[in-house]
């Protein structure tokens, strides 16, 4: 498996890639963060904070996150987990009413090859609603 080196992916803001989550630990790498890399072929690169609606819509659409699977180390997630989500599963929850919260700072800027910045950041949760105030 090729790695990128830890440090070197950039978030959807443009700085440092922020780590998504560890309690349950996150991650295509399962090291925390939703870096990527070319064996990611599904590119789970936003950091989520899943809702009830996201893993309902989810489990409708075969993509079931809720049911642990030990033996992949995978505990089953919980409203309110952060959770690195494949970027087409995103924007498809997006379109249906039911996307997740996003946290920009740990969401991976190769997001952005699949799901425009405006729609990540109506839904962000670590940024105030203007972020003009910020710079």
């Amino acid at each position: 498996m090729t790695e990128p080196e830890p440090g070197t992916e950039r978030n959807v803001l443009g700085g440092p890639l922020d780590p998504c989550g560890t309690e349950p630990l996150t991650g295509f790498y399962r090291d925390g963060s939703c870096r990527t890399g070319p064996d990611d072929a599904g590119s789970h690169t936003v950091c989520a904070v899943v809702s009830r609606e996201f893993l309902a819509l989810q489990r409708e659409l075969g993509n079931d996150l809720t049911t642990p699977r030990p033996e992949f180390g995978f505990p089953g997630l919980r409203p309110g987990d952060r959770w690195c989500v494949v970027a087409t599963r995103w924007l498809q929850a997006y379109r249906a009413g039911a996307a997740a919260g996003v946290v920009l700072a740990a969401t991976n800027a190769r997001s952005l090859e699949v799901v425009p910045l405006a729609a990540l950041r109506q839904h962000a949760v670590d940024v105030p609603d203007d972020i003009s105030d910020l710079e």
